[in-house]
This record gives structure tokens, sequence and C-alpha cells, in this order.
């Protein structure tokens, strides 16, 4: 099924879904009328809540605007409907004009009451009017609707039964000759322009195009804007609601991987299994979102929720956990982020659930490591900020967070610009922990087929693993020497030494004998332990095969990482077995 075509299923199956020609908008004020065309009052719609959030209303559906001037059907922002705006508004006044001259060309041959009042209105009206205490400040820049006042806790104007078949006369008017729809193959009006998508992070804030052909260069056979891909209305609607929908912040249906902006779906005949399936999904990309997709969807078991995910996270495979969510529900994934005026497609995975949850249990084997990170499974967008500069998620790296996504859910190959990527930021900042390690660790395993230790692996003779174990010593001698210091061996020595060890470590062995000398005055106990430690070590090396060679290749650089990353931890470890340090 394409991409296209599962959006707009997911149309047939929204809960309150709106009719075809509306959309759902916020709206911050509402116009109460008198029958001649006067104001009888003006009504805050927007909410108790500290940011006055506008309330959504479902109104006709929103034009798609670019550089030019186009106004909406009995509802729009204040420039249209009234000509103020909240900035210098260079061409207001043409705005409102055109919103008072459409509307005047829409509505000539109505009788309907309410519309005779809103044209009324118009007819009146001067934007030198708005004024306190009647107009405030506030609605300037706001969307605003219209009612008559005597029946303003039924409907709105837009609702009234002549606004609705004028509404739906324009769109008849408006349609082109039928052609066959590529998305549902059926006989319907071409869509000329496609829906504006909402809500992509990085794109523009009125929204961005989906599908479009704005240039000649576009296009084919001599054919204009949509019908190089004839896509019905029906379905453009359906599927420019869908994501729309799924892209905002609380829908449950979103989360941001770097600059790819991920919207998931269910698609399954019970509506129950579909629900824990997206929950499920959205839990294993960000365990934070578990506590709160639950609480919020009265229809799950949360204490079944939580148990079958832990089951999932240890490696139980979910036919044997939950067979039904396996087998009966077809799963999509889709990954948006902005290429100017359109959206890009980072990918689109579509396969069944179960397939999903094993690919995403490979991923986590690979990337498991000990010591674990301190907070437990961490979300995929915190794996990302280890790769951007000062840790911002503005400076991830373009295209990696969408391939990484993809390698995970279709369980093929990570992109190996993220093993590149993970250790120029590892010598950059000299920051070695558990998630870059884990990284490095998943690329070797998947990509290069090598075998990485998960946990500290005394017996490893890989070289970049021992050296990486080998500096660990080196500078936990030089703490363990002079206590507290600014810069360690780690912060001036990791770069070069990971890339060139042959550069460096003849210098570091020199100063560790120094450090050494001091500790055996201070802690004779702690340097036996550390003299044999460095010895274990360097037996591991063979003389005749370059143990500490002029160069380490990328992959021997990641193991170095990991050798250091265990090694420094198990510094920090309590041990049993441990030989009793003598303090003086």
């Amino acid at each position: 099924m394409s991409m296209l075509a599962s959006l707009v299923r997911a149309y047939d199956r929204l809960p309150d879904a709106p009719p075809f020609g509306f959309s759902t908008e916020k709206i911050g004020f509402c116009v109460l009328l008198n029958a001649d065309g006067s104001v009888a009052s003006v009504e805050d719609l927007r909410g108790d809540d500290r940011k006055r959030s506008p309330r959504m209303l479902l109104v006709p559906q929103a034009v798609k605007r670019t550089a030019g001037i186009a106004p909406n059907f009995l509802w729009d922002k204040s420039a249209y409907v009234l000509g103020v705006t909240a900035g210098e508004g260079k061409r207001t006044a043409e705005e409102h004009a055109a919103f008072r001259a459409r509307h005047a060309e829409w509505l000539a041959e109505t009788d309907d009451p309410g519309v005779l009042a809103f044209l009324r209105f118009l007819d009146g009206w001067s934007p030198d009017a708005f004024a306190p205490p009647l107009w405030l400040d506030e609605m300037r820049d706001q969307n605003i609707v219209f009612a008559l006042a005597e029946e303003y806790r039924e409907r709105f104007l837009h609702e009234r039964p002549a606004a609705r078949a004028l509404w739906r006369r324009l769109g008849a008017e408006g349609a082109s000759d039928p052609q066959i729809c590529l998305v549902t193959g059926e006989p319907g009006s071409v869509a000329r322009l496609h829906p504006s998508i909402k809500g992509v992070w990085g794109a523009q804030s009125s929204g961005a195009s989906l599908v479009s052909f704005n240039l000649d260069a576009f296009t084919s056979y001599g054919h204009d804007q949509g019908d190089n891909a004839p896509v019905s209305e029906a379905a453009a609607f359906a599927y420019g609601t869908v994501l729309n929908r799924y892209l905002d912040k609380d829908s449950g249906h979103r989360i941001q991987i770097g600059d790819a902006s991920t919207v998931f779906w269910a698609d399954c005949s019970d509506m129950k299994l579909a629900a824990e399936a997206e929950v499920f999904f959205a839990a294993l990309l960000d365990p934070a979102s578990e506590e709160k997709l639950v609480a919020e969807d009265e229809r799950l078991e949360t204490a079944k929720i939580h148990s079958r995910l832990d089951a999932i996270r240890n490696g139980q495979r979910l036919s044997r956990v939950a067979p039904e969510l396996a087998e009966g529900v077809r799963f999509h994934v889709l990954g948006l982020a902005p290429n100017a005026a359109r959206l890009s497609v980072r990918f689109y995975w579509q396969d069944d659930f179960g397939r999903l949850t094993a690919n995403f249990q490979r991923y986590l084997e690979d990337t498991a490591i000990d010591p674990p990170p301190r907070d437990g499974w961490p979300a995929l967008w915190r794996y990302l900020l280890e790769l951007a500069s000062q840790g911002k998620r503005e400076n991830v790296p373009p295209l990696i967070a969408g391939e990484w996504l993809r390698a995970i859910l279709t369980g093929t190959a990570y992109p190996l610009t993220l093993l590149s990527t993970a250790l120029m930021r590892m010598r950059a900042d000299g920051e070695i922990n558990a998630l870059r390690c884990a990284m490095l660790k998943s690329i070797l395993i998947r990509n290069l087929k090598m075998e990485a230790p998960v946990a500290l692996d005394p017996a490893n003779t890989n070289k970049g693993y021992v050296l990486g174990r080998l500096f660990a010593v080196y500078e936990e001698v030089q703490r363990a020497a002079l206590g507290g210091i600014n810069a360690t061996i780690k912060d001036k020595f990791y770069g070069a030494a990971s890339a060139s060890p042959q550069k460096v470590f003849r210098t570091l062995d020199s100063g560790s004998a120094n450090h050494f000398g001091k500790l055996r005055k201070t802690n004779p106990g702690r340097a036996v332990n550390l003299e044999k430690l460095l010895t274990s070590i360097t037996d591991l090396m063979d003389p005749a095969g370059d143990p500490i060679p002029a160069s380490l290749n990328a992959a021997e650089q990641a193991l170095f990482g990991i050798g250091y990353y265990h090694q420094r931890s198990d510094f920090f470890r309590k041990h049993d077995d441990k030989t009793p340090e003598v303090s003086q």
C-alpha cells in the first residue's frame, strides 16, 4: 500500500474526522451580529489557561496561501475580516478588500437572514471602528468567526444550513473534470493544489506541501500543477487532514527524531489493538512517553501495557507476549523533514507490528552495553544529541536521523556516517559515555560483522580495545597520584591516542612512571593494584604484531573508545575480590 493510500485509510478511522471540505482551525474570537448587520458583542473563545489558547473549531476548509491574497469562507484572520493587524501590515487593506469583494460575489444570491446580516456587516464596516471597549487589541491577527446574536449558543454562521449549502456549491463549481485518482482508483475531481501540512519541525509555520508542481521542470506532457499526479480532492483532503492531526504535538502519533518529524499509526479493524500498538511504539522510541500515553488512553489496561513492554525490552518475542498484536496489526511510520517550501520524505516504512518489534529488539541487543546509561532505556533522540555540536538538536547532522531510524525499523545496516560522526565528536570534546559507545558497538556488529564486547572483556586482544583499556589505566594512575585536577590525559591526548597511538603512548608511559613514584608513597596498595592491572593488559600485546601501531582505522578507533569506557567504568565499581589498599 502506498503512503498516501494508507493515510487515506487512516482518515476513515479518525473518531472525529472533519467532513470533506472542512478543517479544524484555531479560532480566537466570535463576532455576534444583529439582523441589521450591527455588532451586538464580541466573544472571546480562547481558553482560560495561561497561554489563552484559541479554541479548535470546525470551519470551511482553509485556502492554501503562498504569496497571493486568498480569503477563507465566512472566517479568517483579523487582517482579512476587519482590515486590522498587529504589525505594519503592508497589504492589509488589499486583504480586507479581497475578503469583502469575494464574499459579495459568493453570497450575492442568498436570502438567508444570517448570511444577509454578515453581508450588511461587511458593507458598513470600517477598520477605523476597531477600538475598545468592544474591540480588543488581543483580536489582532487572531482567527475570527461570526454568529447571529440570537443563536450564538446553538451554532456559528458557517454552520447554518444555507452557509453549508453555499460552501458545497462553491466546491462543485471549482471542480475539474473527473479523472481516475491514483490513490483510491476511483473517479473524482483532481486536486489542483494539495493541502498545506503544518507541524513539521523546521518547516514554514504556515505549512508546506507534500505534493506540488510549481515549476515547468516538474511538469510533463503539458499538464498543469496537480494534473501531473492526479489525486482526487477527497483523497488530498483526507491525507492532509490525517497528517495535520498526527503532527500535532499532543496527538500521541508524533515523535521528533533529529530533523525528522516522525508520525506513526496502526492499521487494524480493532481500534483497541491499534491504540495499544501505537502506545507500544511510542514507548519503545521514547520511554518517557509511556506513562503519559497510557494515562491519557482510558481504553488501555495500564498494568498489562507495562508488563508487555518490559517483556519486549527483555527480549521476549511479541508473538508470545501479545500474539494478537504480532499478526493482526499493520504498522506505518513516516518521517518528514523540511525542504524549502516542500516537505521531504525521509523514510516511509510499513510492515506487521511483530516484524517491527523484532527489528527493534535486535537494535536493543546491538546497543546493549555495560554499564548502561544512568537513566535506563534512553530515547532515540538522546542518542542523536550525542552527535550534535554542543548537544543541541538543531546541530544534529542532517539525514542521519532518518537513515538511522529506517535502519532500526527495517533491520538493515546503519549509515556509516554514524560511525565517523560519533568518532569525530569523541575526539572533539573527549566525552566517552554509554550512548556513544553503544552506537559504536552497534555499527561494528551490524555493519562490519565484528565482535564487540558488551561488558569489560579482560581477554580481548584487539589492538584498539587493548589500547583503550591501557589509556584508561594511565588516566587512573594520574588521578590516583594527583587527586582532583582540571584536565586529565584524556582531555589532552584522547584524540591523538585513539587515532595515532604510536605518537602518544611513549609519552603516557613515561608520565605514568612519575605518577607511580608518587602513588607508592601515598597509597602503596593502590599502586600495586594498578601495576598488576597494567601488566595484565600489556601481556595481551604481541610484540611481533605491532602492538602500538602508527594509526588505527575507524573500527579500531571505535573499539578503543569502547575499551576505554569499559575499563574506566570498572574503576568506579565495588569488587568483592579486590585487593585491599594500604594507606598511610
